[in-house]
């Protein structure tokens, strides 16, 4: 009875010292996530201008009911969905094909082949943006020399000017930065793959598409599912490329929901608006997280 009671003692303390010393960490958690997480779905229902004009006054649900009037939220909507279609299986089968063109490699070469593609997620997003807008000059930018050059077009295009374009070159942009990561990841998990039961079906016969499918797939699976959502997340938050290159134009071509809610909420000072789409952009991101489990989970039940 002593014995046990000692025990519960030591537990209890042990517990105590556990959550001491996650304090500091939890009180940060609960003061920039947590609360703002509240606030941004309570100014949801009002009419909110956090103080700036007038008191804020509720309205219930009309912040979510003019939203979907809103041709300008509608269109930001579709471009975050086109960029999040396009960026995330994409960027997920480059890595892939890449991963396992430079995993075999020795390892010094390994090592400078993930260096160089994982180069552009450390580089500031400003000094990137600086590059890729020289490039894109409608000038004097190397897309439009290179063009003319080997007689793809005929004159220079202003490809971030154009409603064409415009949002085809932020996606490009997009997928360069995105891919270092997953592809750093992929090495890892392809170098951990089991190699007796790859040489085992190399044994039977199998050739290297099936060793890849039968094999090597569901044992990297758990690491596609993360990039998957990690860049889910990514190409459904894309604000700074809009921000520096064409602030959501021309004619909202580029607009994401991201750029949208920061142009309502810190330029026009609706901020139960912009709360409004943030919301219903997390419910949008739940989903599309909660579809990706659940697809990854079937592909490997078998």
């Amino acid at each position: 009875m002593r014995r046990s009671s000692m025990s519960k003692a030591l537990v209890r303390r042990e517990t105590i010292s556990g959550y001491l010393f996650l304090l500091p960490s939890l009180i940060f958690f609960v003061g920039f996530v947590v609360y703002p997480m509240i606030m941004c779905v309570y100014t949801s229902f009002f009419d909110a201008t956090m103080g700036k004009d007038r008191q804020d006054i509720f309205i219930g649900l009309q912040n979510y009911k003019d939203l979907f009037k809103d041709p300008a939220f509608l269109k930001a909507l579709k471009n975050t969905l086109v960029i999040v279609i396009v960026s995330v299986p994409v960027t997920c089968a480059f890595s892939l094909w890449v991963s396992s063109a430079i995993y075999k490699m020795r390892g010094p070469i390994r090592s400078a082949f993930r260096c160089i593609f994982y180069l552009p997620v450390v580089t500031g997003s400003v000094a990137v943006t600086v590059v890729w807008k020289w490039m894109y000059n409608n000038y004097y930018g190397i897309f439009n020399y290179i063009g003319k050059g080997l007689g793809i077009i005929e004159k220079n295009i202003n490809w971030l000017g154009d409603e064409r374009f415009a949002l085809g070159c932020i996606i490009l942009i997009l997928l360069t930065t995105s891919v270092g990561q997953p592809i750093v990841l992929y090495v890892s998990a392809l170098g951990n793959v089991d190699n007796s039961l790859v040489e085992a079906a190399q044994v039977d016969g199998a050739n290297d598409l099936q060793v890849f499918w039968k094999i090597k797939w569901p044992q990297i699976m758990p690491t596609t599912l993360y990039i998957m959502v990690i860049t889910t997340i990514n190409s459904f938050q894309c604000f700074a490329l809009i921000q520096l290159l064409t602030s959501g134009g021309p004619n909202h071509s580029t607009d994401t929901i991201m750029y949208y809610i920061y142009y309502q909420a810190f330029k026009l000072y609706h901020y139960g608006y912009g709360n409004a789409m943030g919301v219903i952009l997390a419910i949008i991101i739940a989903i599309f997280s909660a579809v990706q489990f659940k697809l990854a989970k079937a592909d490997t039940s078998y």
